[in-house]
Parts: C-alpha cells; sequence; structure tokens
C-alpha cells in the first residue's frame, strides 16, 4: 500500500487479519475491536481479550500494533487499548464441568515435585488474571492443600461441594476430607467414584483452566479422566537423570494410549545455583528433559532450579511467596507463559470449532 490516505475498509481488512489468541479466528469476527477512529492516518481503537489467554495481553497488543503498522503503510500513529473480552466457557463431557482447558499434570516416578510444580502453574495463571482451578487427584498422598496451607472440611451447600479458596483460586482435594496422617486405602472402583465426585459434584464455577494433579506412576486414574470428559492435554514433570527421564518416558506413553495430548514436559530441579557465590551445579545432570522432549517432538515448557526458597515456601504452604521472590519468579513464571502461548498457537494452526453462543 502506498502512501496515501488510509480509508475505513483498509482498517477493516487489516483487522480481519489478525486472530484471537484464545479462539485462533478474526478478532473481527468475534466482534472483539470497539471504539475504532481513523483521523488522519491516526488509528486508535479497543481490543477486548478474554482472560484465558491473560499472560499473552501485553504481547498480542504490541503484535496488533506491528501488524496494523506492516499492513497499512500511511500510518503515522496507533494506539491499542485493551479491554476484557467476557467469554464464558461451555460445558464439556457428560458431567458438565464448565471450563475451557482441563490440564493433568503427571510424572513417571514420585519425588520429582510435580504437585509443586502443578500449584505453581495454576498459580501463574491465577496471577496474571486467569480464572483457575486445581484438583488434587492424588488421593494416596495429596499434598496440594499443604502447599497452600489450607485447612478444613470443605462445606455442601445446595448437593454442592464448595472448593477451599486460595487467594481467589479454587482447590478441591482428598487431603481435605481425610484426617491428616491418615492412609487412603481404595480400590480402583473408589478412586473413580471420588475423582468423578470431585468433578461433577465440586462448584467450580466458569474456569478458564482446571488443573489436575495425579497421582504419582501410570495408574489409572489418567484412565479415568479420559473416559469422564475430553482433556486438553496433560504436562509430564521430570528431573534431569537418566531413571527419571525413563520413568517420564513412561508416563508419555500412558498418555498417549489413553487418547491425552502431552502438552509439554518440565525439567525439575534442573540445577542448583549457590546463593552466596553464584556458582551452578547440576546435581542431577542438565537439560536431559528438553533433550527428550526434543527426541519425541514435545514441547519443553521450561527448567525449575533447586532453591532453598520454593521448598521453603511450600512447606510454609505459601507457595505464592515463591512468585513474589525475584530470585524464584522468572523460571515459574514462564511455565505458565510458555503453556498458555503454546495454547494460542496450536489453536491459531487449528481453531476449535466455535460454539453457536459465541457466533450469535
Amino acid at each position: 500500500m502506498t502512501d496515501t490516505a488510509i480509508t475505513p475498509a483498509d482498517v477493516d481488512a487489516a483487522l480481519a487479519e489478525f486472530k484471537d489468541p484464545e479462539s485462533g479466528r478474526s478478532i473481527t469476527q468475534l466482534q472483539q475491536v470497539a471504539d475504532v477512529a481513523l483521523e488522519a492516518n491516526r488509528l486508535s481503537l479497543v481490543l477486548k481479550l478474554t482472560s484465558f489467554v491473560a499472560p499473552l495481553w501485553e504481547e498480542t497488543r504490541e503484535a496488533l500494533i506491528a501488524h496494523l503498522r506492516a499492513r497499512l503503510s500511511g500510518l503515522t500513529d496507533v494506539s491499542v487499548t485493551l479491554g476484557v473480552e467476557e467469554r464464558p466457557a461451555e460445558k464439556i463431557g457428560q458431567i458438565g464441568l464448565a471450563a475451557k482447558a482441563v490440564i493433568a499434570v503427571g510424572s513417571g516416578k514420585g519425588g520429582v515435585g510435580k504437585s509443586t510444580i502443578a500449584a505453581s502453574i495454576a498459580t501463574a495463571l491465577h496471577r496474571a488474571g486467569c480464572k483457575v482451578g486445581l484438583m488434587d487427584a492424588d488421593v494416596y498422598g495429596p499434598s496440594v492443600p499443604h502447599l497452600f496451607g489450607i485447612e478444613g472440611r470443605p462445606e455442601v451447600d445446595e448437593g454442592r461441594i464448595r472448593p477451599a479458596d486460595a487467594d481467589g483460586m479454587k482447590i478441591m482435594s482428598m487431603g481435605l476430607l481425610v484426617p491428616p496422617g491418615e492412609a487412603v486405602i481404595w480400590r480402583g472402583p473408589m478412586l473413580h467414584g471420588a475423582i468423578t465426585q470431585f468433578l461433577r459434584d465440586t462448584a467450580w464455577g466458569n474456569l478458564d483452566y482446571l488443573f489436575i494433579d495425579l497421582p504419582p506412576g501410570t495408574g489409572d486414574i489418567a484412565l479415568t479422566l479420559s473416559q469422564l470428559l475430553p482433556l486438553t492435554g496433560a504436562i509430564v514433570v521430570c528431573t534431569p537423570q537418566d531413571v527419571a527421564l525413563l520413568d517420564a518416558v513412561k508416563a508419555v506413553s500412558m498418555f498417549d494410549k489413553v487418547g491425552i495430548k502431552v502438552l509439554g514436559m518440565v525439567e525439575n530441579m534442573s540445577y542448583f545455583e549457590c546463593p552466596n557465590c553464584q556458582k551452578r551445579y547440576d546435581i542431577f545432570g542438565h537439560g536431559g528433559a528438553r533433550r527428550r522432549a526434543e527426541e519425541l517432538k514435545l514441547p519443553f515448557l521450561g527448567e525449575v532450579p533447586i532453591n532453598i526458597a520454593i521448598r521453603e515456601h511450600g512447606d510454609a504452604g505459601r507457595v505464592g511467596a515463591s512468585f513474589d521472590d525475584p530470585t524464584t519468579a522468572g523460571p515459574l513464571e514462564a511455565l505458565g507463559h510458555r503453556l498458555c502461548r503454546n495454547l494460542a498457537e496450536s489453536r491459531s494452526q487449528e481453531p476449535p470449532l466455535p460454539s453457536l453462543s459465541v457466533l450469535s
């Protein structure tokens, strides 16, 4: 386009080419652009984005500005203000859960920090502005309540279990129902019933993300979940050493067999940086999860170091404090950001079928 006067039709055409990061469809198709003002080749508008992609709001705004400058060569100034697009989740599966993404977090073995990573990713997205729930499906060793400092049995209101509240994030766990120190000794059918009840009878409300912290290993809870509702996918957590990676590959294979897409791998306890001398030690090796993810053609979501502060915050029931600590916030925030970006890129390439309510 030559440097001539830009017309409203030019603006409409340029906007129509830009995709909403949640749906993968044009922002004009879903009416996410408002207050468009064009005067003397100066353009201003409001771009409305959903809470599902809250971590991507600022980079999406900047990407739209860059797109408009490239597409409209005569543009002398462009201003994009962000607004909120309210788009409730549709109910999925037979249990009536309203969530835009349901993501299981698993590992091939115990002791790799799976629950800490699940809690951290959920917290990262919640702090960014997403509507998040976290379900602790590790019925044998539920640790999520401890990580968030939550105690007491949940209340039942009109036949619905009221989930615990962690600064606005909804949490449900067997650890809230069983007295501390008491073992849960259940066979498969009882586990299936408990997971079904947690999903069906908990008042989760309208969620962007529901994270499900699975028991370690390759048990049958993943199969139960695959039968109950369409999962968006799973995250596999492992540590760098070979023996842990072997078990992580088994977890990837398990998810594949039950039809659950693996959204990425996380390398926990990736390295240790001495707080006194800043020297780095690869205690369990380093980079094994990234290499294995590349071999399996899976996304790599990031690496989290061994850090005393992360352990202390978890032990104190203050997982969120790791995000206020500059030594630990970066790697943990990056996990949530990369997951959100990967989902947006996937939807851009293959937009999901829109619901009638969205298009109406």
